[in-house]
């Protein structure tokens, strides 16, 4: 059987694997799942990167990828890339979509430009829409949410508050 035929069953069970701080969506609908590949010893190699340096949710995402390729009958490992680093405009239609569904504003298309990304201290203005009522009228409670890739938004149509997954 060739690597890419080997491969291929085993992309399915990793692109399955949920992200454990936004269940609602899998690794391959947030874009951090890069390759699966067979390795020379037979091992299933996963590539991940983290949505930001320091994501404390990569320990449960690589462990949560080694038990289930491990109970579908895989030897599997894990391997972290930095580079290219994500990009919120990685997570699919499909992915945002499922944001939406539970909530959460997805993020608008990132501006950094592939560049640096310039640090401050102020919050950065969003165009974003309620996920729950479709308004324009919102504002900031607070630029981190439950994690640090989120932000809190309260809609002053419907008064509902609601996180926005940030743009990276």
């Amino acid at each position: 059987m060739s690597a890419v035929a080997a491969a291929a069953p085993a992309y399915d069970v990793a692109a399955s694997v949920t992200d454990p701080e936004m269940p609602m969506l899998t690794l391959e609908d947030l874009g951090v799942l890069r390759d699966v590949r067979e390795a020379e010893d037979g091992a299933v190699v996963v590539t991940i990167t983290p949505t930001y340096s320091g994501c404390p949710a990569m320990a449960a995402m690589r462990d949560d990828l080694v038990h289930r390729l491990v109970d579908a009958g895989y030897t599997a490992r894990v391997e972290v890339s930095l580079s290219p680093a994500w990009s919120s405009d990685w997570i699919t239609e499909r992915g945002r979509r499922a944001l939406r569904e539970h909530g959460l504003s997805a993020p608008g298309p990132a501006t950094h430009g592939g560049g640096p990304v310039a640090l401050t201290l102020v919050p950065r203005r969003r165009e974003i829409d309620c996920p729950r009522c479709g308004s324009d009228a919102v504002e900031l409670t607070s630029e981190f949410g439950a994690t640090a890739c989120k932000a809190l938004y309260r809609c002053t149509g419907c008064l509902e508050p609601f996180e926005h997954v940030k743009e990276i």
